[in-house]
């Protein structure tokens, strides 16, 4: 079974849900499965559906999203389970992953908006804020001294589980060990868990006049986003460790203990 198989964990009502687990680094071990999941926004989650998130045995939800998308959509998690807010985007001052209902309600402003690559060029600027802005840094510090710390295994989500979410995912896994393009794979299943469950938008999208392949920039991950990351990463601290230490403000001591804790061997 390869890492994405292993990794891929259907709930309905909770998708874009993977487990980091499976993954192999360069020096042959892989991330420890069941320790660490990601996910799109829980507020829809319900019976049994609750419950089989309840069985995964996540203890902890880091919530990545903005104070007005938390309000409008709150979670819905299993008794016992503890919430984190950590805004990534409270210093933005357009904040394209969360504004993505906004930027396509109106298919002709959509279009002159989005058109001609400014969708990418949008969310390439949204990358690179993910690395910079203070409130990214801060929220990013608290997720992963959150996950050093658990003993019991963390979720964490943004809206749609692809962005914020996705940069979360990508440095996490470059810090433990895993290849440049093991991480893109990773990256790039969302197009494949997440763009069906939001065919729904694509179809209102086409009914109100506009072309559905203008969203796909939008409501799926294209490998320049992540790269609009990295090159931020490599500019302003070289390293992706470097990053976390000098731009996240981690210790030496937190990156040992989630290599120790995330990866077997």
């Amino acid at each position: 079974m390869t890492s994405e198989e292993r990794a891929r964990i259907v709930i309905a009502t909770a998708p874009n849900l993977r487990d980091l687990g499976g993954w192999p680094t360069t020096d042959g071990h892989p991330v420890r499965a069941g320790r660490v999941f990601r996910s799109a926004g829980l507020s829809r989650l319900d019976g049994e559906d609750l419950r089989s998130f309840g069985a995964l045995g996540i203890r902890t939800v880091y919530d990545l999203r903005t104070a007005a998308e938390v309000a409008e959509q709150p979670d819905v998690l299993p008794d016992g389970t503890h919430l984190e807010l950590a805004d990534v985007l409270a210093d933005a001052q357009h904040a394209a992953p969360a504004e993505l209902r906004q930027i396509f309600a109106d298919s002709a402003a959509a279009t002159q908006l989005l058109g001609d690559g400014q969708a990418e060029r949008y969310f390439e600027k949204a990358y690179r804020d993910f690395v910079t802005l203070p409130s990214a840094k801060t929220a990013y510090r608290e997720l992963f001294e959150g996950i050093a710390q658990a003993d019991e295994p963390v979720l964490f989500h943004c809206a749609t589980g692809k962005d914020r979410t996705g940069w979360a995912t990508a440095a996490l896994l470059l810090l433990l060990g895993v290849p440049e393009d093991s991480v893109l794979e990773e990256y790039l299943l969302t197009n494949t868990d997440l763009l069906p469950t939001l065919q729904h938008w694509l179809d209102a999208f086409r009914d109100n006049g506009g072309d559905p392949d203008l969203l796909l920039p939008i409501l799926g991950v294209q490998p320049s986003y992540l790269e609009a990351a990295l090159e931020e990463v490599r500019r302003e601290y070289g390293a992706i460790e470097d990053y976390f230490t000098e731009g996240l403000g981690l210790s030496p001591a937190t990156i040992a203990i989630l290599r120790k804790r995330l990866v077997d061997g």
